[in-house]
């Protein structure tokens, strides 16, 4: 009986800590003006602003968030540089785009990112502009990928690479 309580503690030692809710730990609550949410990026020294852009039925976008999501350390990195903000692309709720313009979700979106697939993250800079190559679409394999693509943006490394290249580098060391 002691082996097995032992054998359990060490399991439980190694075990990584339990996945929290992506709504309440991963996301930032937006009122919808994304030119306030770069005036608050910048007063707590954030490295920018995530978008995940995503839609109701979409699975590739509920496994992002019951797999990746949800996991403490992918929330507690990404939270520490980034304010996260949700964009429903199928979506009639009026906000503020980076430049003070009224719109809605859907047109955000669909008219001035393009975006067609989901989800796509986007990371944008302080001044509201996408980054460039700081544009994923589609799930990441795993919650470390993910993470290496919080590192990539944080670390200013798309201004040297591609992010499959950073990947690939990041698998050598």
């Amino acid at each position: 009986m002691k082996a097995l309580l032992a054998l359990l503690l060490v399991l439980s030692v190694g075990a990584s800590a339990s996945p929290r809710d992506a709504e309440q730990y991963f996301f930032d609550q937006t009122f919808g003006d994304f030119t306030e949410e770069l005036q608050t990026a910048r007063e707590q020294g954030k490295k920018g602003i995530l978008i995940m852009f995503e839609m109701e039925e979409c699975p590739f976008c509920h496994r992002m968030k019951t797999t990746v999501l949800n996991q403490p350390e992918v929330q507690d990195y990404y939270k520490k540089h980034f304010l996260i903000f949700s964009v429903d692309i199928e979506g009639g709720i009026e906000i503020t785009d980076f430049k003070g313009r009224p719109t809605t979700m859907k047109d955000f979106a669909f008219k001035q990112l393009r975006v067609r697939a989901t989800p796509v993250f986007q990371f944008f800079d302080l001044q509201g502009e996408p980054i460039k190559g700081g544009r994923y679409t589609g799930a990441t394999k795993d919650s470390e990928e993910f993470m290496l693509l919080g590192k990539y943006i944080v670390e200013q490394e798309y201004l040297n690479t591609s992010f499959t290249r950073y990947k690939r580098e990041a698998a050598k060391r």
